[in-house]
């Protein structure tokens, strides 16, 4: 105890704080509730049980890092009971040479949401050319529960050998949904989505929206930076266009409001710029919509080596996330 309060008194001026720092998203209620053992309640989402509502967004393909990455992140759900989604599958859409990089089933376990992930353009290729079996294989072969398809056009438009959409994207979606019977995500890579794509995407029968939002890994600029000096300099003002997690929950909650019995898209994945557990908490908790945060780079920062370096860090994330529930009241 003498040492305990020594440190107390050398670290209390060090300890200060600014009103200015303070996050004003919350009600702090240190009354109402005693210290957690595991304050966080199970998340029903998308047909099963997760232990945190955190969702492990999909982040890689095609690498020779992606096999040790995809193993130690699938543990990692099994572990601590989250959802995950796979790098983009293209590479084993046609040959298995990778698939082991990919087939996480055995070790995510049957238990947990593990879902297949495929671009808008390699979509809307296979429905040009009618070969959707090809994606109903894909799923199945992997044991998936159903399919992301991930929405890059800016990407695309900046990739120097990047592919070039023939429609909008919504028909593809559409007709996607038409003709098969897994469940379907659809999410933006980091510039999130406007008011009008979201309400269209609301009104279809999605299993949920991930946003893919503004604020974290902005895929647009890496293909920028793969390119000439010139092409930067005329094209980066685009890449930051976009729209941040906040502002699609706003969104979401409006287009709710307003269109009610439109709605058939039932679940969110909030995702892009969620750097803590604080910010996934807050934003889980402002949207009307049943939804749980996922991360993409700051789980893949852990991933790339040693799976005892990603079980630290997500074992702090639910300690932070348990205290979350015990004492803090987002602000209306």
């Amino acid at each position: 105890m003498e040492d305990r309060k020594k440190d107390h008194i050398d670290l209390a001026f060090a300890s200060q704080t600014m009103v200015k720092d303070m996050d004003t998203r919350f009600m702090y209620e240190p009354m109402l509730s005693a210290h957690p053992d595991d304050a966080i309640p199970e998340t029903e989402f998308l047909g099963k049980k997760l232990k945190l509502p955190v969702w492990v967004s999909s982040m890689t393909g095609g690498t020779k890092l992606a096999g040790t990455i995809n193993r130690n992140l699938a543990k990692a759900c099994h572990e601590f009971g989250m959802g995950m989604g796979l790098g983009s599958c293209r590479i084993i859409l046609d040959d298995d040479k990778y698939f082991p990089d990919f087939d996480m089933r055995d070790i995510i376990g049957d238990a947990l949401p593990l879902y297949a992930n495929l671009g808008i353009n390699q979509l809307e290729n296979l429905l040009f050319e009618n070969k959707l079996a090809k994606i109903n294989a894909l799923v199945d072969k992997l044991r998936a529960d159903g399919l992301i398809i991930h929405v890059n056009p800016f990407q695309e438009w900046f990739q120097p050998e990047g592919d070039r959409l023939r429609q909008p994207a919504i028909e593809s979606v559409q007709a996607l949904l038409e003709q098969v019977e897994f469940p379907v995500m659809v999410k933006e890579v980091g510039q999130g989505m406007g008011l009008e794509s979201l309400s269209a995407l609301l009104k279809l029968p999605l299993a949920a929206i991930e946003f893919g939002a503004f604020g974290g890994t902005n895929f647009a600029r890496v293909e920028l930076m793969r390119d000439s000096q010139k092409a930067r300099e005329l094209f980066e003002p685009l890449s930051y266009v976009g729209h941040d997690a906040a502002q699609m929950v706003d969104m979401i909650n409006h287009i709710i409001s307003q269109e009610t019995g439109k709605i058939k898209c039932r679940q969110l994945i909030v995702s892009g710029g969620i750097k803590s557990f604080l910010d996934g908490y807050y934003l889980i908790k402002k949207s009307t919509m049943p939804a749980i945060y996922g991360q993409a780079s700051t789980f893949l920062k852990y991933a790339k080596d040693d799976y005892e370096q990603l079980h630290h860090f997500i074992s702090y994330q639910v300690k932070g996330l348990q205290m979350a529930y015990a004492f803090l009241r987002v602000r209306e």
